[in-house]
């Protein structure tokens, strides 16, 4: 079943145009999905960025008694209540099993309460404390690890509990019911996505999404999810109930073995940076988040440290032994928090001077923990890898864009660091003969609403005649990079021999995070609002059609829907190298 729903407004604040329903149905027995669906995104968060839409999944399993699964954040919650109530008497639950906690949840949970006088919530203990400071008035079971914490529903439903935090989720909670071998994962295995397959049937195209959903929100946190996995391995799911997006029915096992794998890669990394934070509502860790992403994404593994958890001892050794450290805190009350006070003061103990610094936080006010930061740090003699971050109140898409560019810059500070410091080598004749491998030197350009970013490629090669289509590689930790995954529209611009400098020189510069790429740039339009270079020899309009991974870059192949040779005499640019080690 699926119910239609009267548009409302998002998490912001901001009414929402587009389709939104609640999708009602089996998953196993005696056990119901509900599914609130938005094919748009709700918030500016880094992960929504590809605006696939997304799911919030929650689940009714009904034994002698019932539980009620994960209820949705606030943009959902008069449509969530009412398919609840036209599935069953609110009256019956018998417990709320949450497997995180958040403002927007709390939100949804405060005005399902009443209609449940007899339900007790069970969650995680850190989620308890969360909730008995948001005032909650119902019982709560906190469940705090090891044996004796279980539920026997009846019916043969017997819930385990599985505690499995992360900086950023410090009170997630998993549920595996052994009898239907179902796993209520909660953030594990999800996507920001929505479509009409209730399941993951579309496993190839789906991976993309779930890879990026693990590069934002799993990667900064590879130890604590390895961690998690190892737990959750103790059990034989053959289904994972997702809280975003398909639930996984048909990769589960494949899909374990690549979390594995992304979370080894990230550890694996030779060099690293300490993130410590804290956040009072979401927005300095949202601010945390698109930073980290820009590291990751740049080839190095991040240390995330959520203050308010950490302990003394870890945030030592993330100090001391990461190659630079980032520190974000919000302003509360003219102040920074007490935990970020005293991890400011194990950062100066512990961090070497040499060892490259960064700020940011957000406010509603005047920012004072943000100029605590900075001036501790400026006065200890640490170089900074981007000037301080300041955002007030939420951050917006290009803020966080901005401040993802902010991650990136600071990671390959580090590696030119490193670079300077190791000795240097001289081209193999394996790697001169790759230099060899010549290619046109084009300007890739891709804009998504007032988001817009441009590169200098040069390896594009033709890869099909039916459809036309050809293949450009990206680095992975362009900027470009987040505007172009599959669907998106993108202009490759070709330029002209002998009239390719000044356009090459603008965009090889280097450009401060969220600086304009464009500014003082000769360019138009398309009638789908991509940007073509006048300078260009001629253009192509794309649209990507699918992404390999391919180490340090991704291969985009993408499909030409149109173009314009706009000086039929001119020759195209060759870009000529002496060796295939950098561009």
């Amino acid at each position: 079943m699926t119910a239609q729903i009267p548009l409302t407004q998002d998490a912001t604040g901001q009414a929402n145009s587009g389709r939104r329903d609640v999708q009602v149905l089996s998953i196993a027995a005696d056990t119901t999905a509900m599914r609130s669906r938005s094919w748009q995104r709700l918030r500016f968060e880094i992960e929504y960025a590809l605006e696939k839409g997304t799911t919030a999944n929650s689940y009714l399993i009904r034994g002698n008694r019932i539980a009620l699964f994960d209820p949705p954040g606030g943009s959902f919650t008069q449509a969530f209540l009412a398919a609840l109530q036209a599935e069953i008497d609110p009256a019956e639950i018998d417990y709320i099993i949450l497997g995180h906690t958040n403002p927007n949840r709390i939100e949804t949970l405060k005005a399902l309460l009443p209609l449940t006088p007899h339900a007790t919530i069970v969650c995680s203990n850190p989620a308890a404390i969360a909730l008995q400071a948001a005032e909650i008035n119902a019982p709560i079971q906190p469940i705090k690890g090891g044996t004796g914490s279980d539920i026997d529903l009846g019916q043969r439903h017997h819930l385990q509990f599985i505690l499995t935090p992360t900086p950023r989720w410090p009170d997630s909670m998993c549920t595996y019911d052994s009898v239907s071998e179902v796993l209520y994962s909660d953030k594990f295995f999800g996507a920001h996505i929505c479509a009409e397959a209730t399941y993951d049937i579309h496993r190839d195209t789906l991976l993309e999404d779930q890879r990026y959903y693990f590069d934002c929100l799993m990667a900064p946190n590879a130890r604590q999810v390895e961690t998690a996995l190892e737990r959750l391995g103790e059990y034989a799911p053959r289904l994972y109930a997702t809280g975003h997006g398909p639930l996984v029915r048909y990769g589960v096992s494949d899909l374990t073995q690549k979390y594995h794998q992304w979370a080894a890669q990230q550890q694996g990394q030779d060099l690293s940076v300490a993130l410590i934070y804290a956040s009072a509502y979401g927005n300095t860790t949202t601010i945390a988040q698109a930073i980290a992403r820009g590291i990751t994404k740049a080839g190095v593994g991040v240390i995330s440290i959520n203050a308010e958890q950490a302990t003394t001892a870890e945030i030592q050794e993330a100090a001391e032994t990461s190659a630079g450290f980032i520190m974000g805190s919000p302003t509360l009350g003219g102040h920074a928090p007490t935990q970020m006070q005293t991890a400011l003061g194990i950062v100066l103990s512990a961090a070497s001077k040499t060892k490259l610094a960064g700020v940011f936080g957000s406010f509603g006010w005047s920012g004072e923990a943000i100029d605590l930061l900075e001036g501790k740090f400026k006065d200890a003699g640490y170089s900074f890898g981007f000037d301080p971050i300041r955002v007030k109140f939420t951050p917006d898409a290009n803020t966080l864009q901005a401040c993802e560019q902010a991650g990136t810059d600071f990671a390959q500070q580090l590696k030119k660091l490193k670079k300077a410091k190791a000795p240097r080598v001289t081209a193999s004749s394996v790697e001169k003969a790759i230099g060899r491998i010549v290619g046109s030197m084009c300007v890739v350009t891709a804009k998504r609403e007032n988001v817009s970013s441009a590169m200098l490629a040069s390896w594009v090669a033709q890869a099909t005649f039916t459809p036309p289509g050809f293949t450009v590689a990206v680095a992975k930790d362009r900027a470009i990079e987040g505007l172009m995954h599959t669907g998106s529209s993108f202009v490759l611009n070709i330029l002209a021999e002998g009239n390719h400098l000044r356009p090459m020189k603008h965009f090889l510069k280097p450009f401060a995070p969220g600086e304009d790429r464009f500014a003082g740039v000769d360019a138009r339009e398309s009638e789908d609002g991509q940007l073509i270079l006048n300078d260009a020899i001629a253009y192509l309009a794309c649209e990507v059609a699918g992404r390999m991974d391919c180490g340090d870059h991704w291969v985009i192949y993408a499909t030409i829907s149109g173009g314009e040779v706009m000086d039929i005499n001119a020759k195209t640019a060759v870009h000529h190298r002496k060796t295939g080690t950098h561009y």
